[in-house]
C-alpha cells in the first residue's frame, strides 16, 4: 500500500536498496538491528526500514514473522496507525508506503516514511550536546500528547524520540503500537519504559547522562499536559 499524494507512481522497486544505491541516492541513517536508510526520491527524502526481530527470537528468525493475513502484517498495521496519527496532527513521520512478502508460512516487511528534515534521535542530541536546554519539558509534553490521544508506543526509548533543529520532538517506530483506552496503567508502564531507557544510555555513555532533575522536569511537563 502507498500514499498516492506522496508518490503517485510508486513501484515495488522503491523498497530495494540496490535501486537507490545505483542512483547514488542512498545513505545509512542508523546502524544496528533496526537499520534505517535515507533515500533521496526526487523532491523528497524518505526513510526506508526493513523490519527485524530483536532478542533471542531475533537470533532464531531474524526478519521473518508468522503469516496471519495481509491486514495483520506489521508493516500494514504501522502504516495505518501512522496515517491516523498524522491526520490527528501528532508529531510523527508521514507514511509513504508499506509492503509484505510471503515466504511460505512466514513473511517479511518494509516501511517507507518521509524523512523529518534536520531531526536526530534524542540520544544523539544528548551525546553531541545539541539538545535544547528545555528538552526534558519538551519530551514530557510530547509523550503526554500521544497518551491523551490514547496512543500506546511499544518501544518508548531515547532512540525513538527525534528532535529537529527547532527543538520540536517527534516520535517514530510504531511497530506494535496501538490505540488504547483511558486507563492509566499502560501510560505509567510507557513512562517507566522511557525512564529505563534514559538510565541505560547514561550508563553506556556519560555524555548522555540524565540527572534526577532532568527526569523530574520530564515528569512535571507530562503531568501539566499540553495546550
Amino acid at each position: 500500500m502507498f500514499d498516492p499524494d506522496l508518490s503517485p507512481d510508486f513501484r515495488d522497486e522503491f523498497f530495494s536498496l540496490g535501486h537507490w544505491r545505483a542512483r547514488d541516492a542512498l545513505s545509512v541513517a542508523s546502524a544496528g538491528r533496526g537499520t534505517v536508510f535515507f533515500v533521496h526520491a526526487g523532491s523528497r527524502d524518505w526513510a526506508l526500514r526493513h523490519y527485524r526481530r530483536g532478542g533471542v527470537v531475533g537470533r532464531l528468525f531474524d526478519d521473518h514473522y508468522l503469516w496471519q493475513g495481509a491486514d495483520r502484517t506489521r508493516s500494514f498495521l504501522e502504516w495505518r496507525l501512522l496515517q491516523w496519527l498524522h491526520a490527528a496532527e501528532l508529531p510523527v513521520p508521514r507514511p509513504v508506503a508499506a509492503r509484505y512478502r510471503r515466504h511460505g508460512p512466514a513473511y517479511t516487511v518494509d516501511l517507507i516514511t518521509l524523512r523529518i528534515a534536520g531531526a536526530d534521535p534524542l540520544s544523539r542530541r544528548l551525546a553531541n550536546g545539541t539538545a535544547p536546554a528545555d528538552i526534558w519539558a519538551r519530551v514530557g509534553t510530547c509523550v503526554r500528547k500521544f497518551h491523551d490521544a490514547g496512543v500506546y508506543h511499544a518501544d518508548l526509548t531515547a532512540h525513538n524520540l527525534l528532535v529537529d533543529e527547532t527543538g520540536k520532538v517527534f516520535l517514530l517506530d510504531f511497530d506494535r503500537g496501538r490505540l488504547r483506552g483511558a486507563g492509566s496503567g499502560w501510560r505509567q508502564a510507557n513512562l517507566a519504559r522511557l525512564d529505563r531507557s534514559l538510565r541505560k544510555i547514561g550508563r553506556e555513555d556519560t555524555r548522555m547522562a540524565v540527572t534526577a532533575g532532568d527526569r523530574e522536569s520530564l515528569r512535571r511537563a507530562y503531568a501539566r499536559g499540553h495546550s
